[in-house]
């Protein structure tokens, strides 16, 4: 499993810990950033994690801002990107297990480095139940071939 992780200035000390917790699971990982102390744009970080996922270069990607939003909207962006916004692990095992995400973003503002490693173990362990989903799964994709 390959990991992309990304963030704005409002989701740097929570993608620290994410990092952090993906070394202590053995997940290869790349984070690109960002390294700044002052105000970025989250579209600049989303959206070239986004497009990496898509490329098949990353399994998953997990993207943060200050609310997680900014950054969800920006990665849906991209052709076959499903990023979810999740703040609770429900939520987390339910958009792999019915959605197939393929990213996760979350708010540092919102949620503390507790629970959000526990949203990404979930998020990165359960996998995607097909049958019923996958036809609706399916509907997004051909969507997006229009």
């Amino acid at each position: 499993m390959k990991v992309i992780l990304a963030s704005d200035h409002g989701g740097k000390n929570l993608r620290q810990e994410v990092s952090n917790l993906l070394e202590e699971l053995g997940i290869e990982f790349e984070d690109i950033g960002c390294d700044c102390e002052g105000s970025v744009d989250y579209p600049d970080y989303g959206i070239p994690a986004a497009e990496r996922v898509a490329k098949g270069e990353f399994d998953y990607g997990i993207v943060i801002c200050g609310t997680g939003i900014g950054m969800s909207i920006s990665a849906n962006k991209v052709k076959g990107i499903r990023c979810a916004l999740v703040h609770d692990v429900f939520s987390a095992k339910a958009t792999r297990q019915h959605n197939n995400a393929n990213m996760l973003a979350m708010g540092e503002r919102v949620i503390g480095p507790g629970l959000a490693n526990e949203i990404v173990k979930h998020f990165l362990e359960t996998e995607f139940d097909g049958g019923r989903h996958e036809n609706r799964v399916n509907k997004i994709t051909q969507f997006e071939e229009q």
